[in-house]
């Protein structure tokens, strides 16, 4: 299943939303603007590797990525689901709440991690945090979705919890077994800061206070 869009309207203009877009797709296009050894460096130096675990480097390693599907498909989410959290948030609380996910989601997959030499890059961790506050608030808000079964494609809309929530236990076990079989199933996908953002992002929703006029309207579809 992949979202195309969800039915939930935002009466602002994404602003913060459109901003991390735009620099995580110019910090990709300098990384791969490097040669291949000035590349490993860039991200050694940058992204977050806990075995030289540096505060800094929680931040730096949020808008790295490791390939072109890496970066669309993250900023994809982020697009669908962040200018609704940003709209109730306001601009500059989301983009603490964005950071904040991220922090989160960086120190659970640290503590998990099986390797920690191997540096951790990506916005997955924070858009997890946003997706987290989306299924809080708007749970009954659909989600157009692309399934595609062989050669069989079709579309269809699912409450946005089912989708959300599926997607969270679908990582929380695939984190599971990332410890269990670090060596035969770890895919390098960092599966516990998916998990970490996603609990950090419903709950820090729920203790910062929207902006007013968003408390006198509900979700869509409630």
């Amino acid at each position: 299943m992949f979202p195309i869009r969800d039915t939930q309207p935002s009466y602002t203009s994404p602003v913060v939303t459109m901003g991390l877009i735009a620099v995580n797709a110019l910090v990709f296009l300098f990384e791969i603007s490097l040669d291949p050894w000035s590349r490993n460096a860039f991200v050694g130096a940058y992204g977050l590797v806990p075995d030289h675990f540096a505060w800094a480097n929680v931040i730096t390693s949020m808008f790295l990525h490791g390939g072109w599907m890496h970066l669309i498909g993250n900023m994809w989410f982020l697009w669908i689901f962040g200018d609704n959290i940003e709209d109730i948030l306001g601009h500059g609380k989301y983009l603490l709440f964005y950071l904040g996910c991220g922090a989160a989601a960086a120190l659970t997959q640290t503590f998990f991690t099986t390797d920690p030499r191997v540096p951790m890059v990506g916005a997955s961790g924070a858009i997890a945090g946003v997706m987290g506050a989306y299924v809080v608030k708007f749970p009954h808000s659909r989600i157009q979705t692309l399934v595609i079964v062989i050669f069989f494609v079709t579309t269809f809309e699912i409450p946005a919890w089912v989708m959300l929530i599926y997607w969270f236990v679908t990582q929380f076990f695939n984190g599971v077994g990332t410890i269990a079989y670090s060596h035969a199933s770890d895919s390098g996908v960092a599966f516990f800061a998916h998990v970490g953002g996603f609990i950090a992002g419903a709950a820090l929703i729920l203790l910062l206070s929207p902006k007013q006029r968003y408390t006198r309207r509900r979700d869509l579809y409630w």
